[in-house]
């Protein structure tokens, strides 16, 4: 796999997405103990993973955590995770695991296909500022 440093996950999201491009920089603020690296789905790292993968990016558009020993997950048990690392009070969304992800997928999967409809969408992948480009893998 690409250039993803040592003991950092890899967070891949859909690049011209409001939504996607505003959860990243939530997750920015928040990553404390810089656990997280960035790309969008559109990059070169993001295509490779999801060849590598076979995932079908028409069921899963907005979000995956690729992680070096575990692979790949999507959707609200991506979500989830990741916010088990942000700290309080963010990290007690982790308890919503216990629902199952039928259910999960179900509530996230109506949000993400609305995703444009309520939050717009740019006409390119947004672009991280100078301080923050360290965080991004292209």
């Amino acid at each position: 796999m690409m250039d993803i440093p040592e003991n950092k996950d890899l967070i891949l999201f859909d690049g011209v997405c409001n939504l996607c491009s505003s959860s990243v920089q939530y997750v920015i603020e928040r990553d404390h103990k810089n656990k997280y690296v960035f790309a969008a789905l559109q990059s070169d790292i993001g295509k490779e993973i999801i060849e590598k993968y076979k995932i079908d990016s028409s069921k899963t558009d907005s979000i995956l955590l690729y992680r070096k020993d575990k692979g790949v997950v999507s959707k609200s048990t991506a979500a989830l995770l990741i916010a088990k690392h942000l700290g309080f009070p963010t990290n007690l969304l982790y308890v919503f695991l216990i629902v199952p992800a039928f259910i999960r997928n179900m509530v996230y999967d109506y949000v993400a296909k609305n995703r444009y409809k309520w939050y717009g969408k740019k006409e390119s992948c947004w672009i991280p500022t100078p301080e923050l480009k360290a965080k991004f893998i292209d």
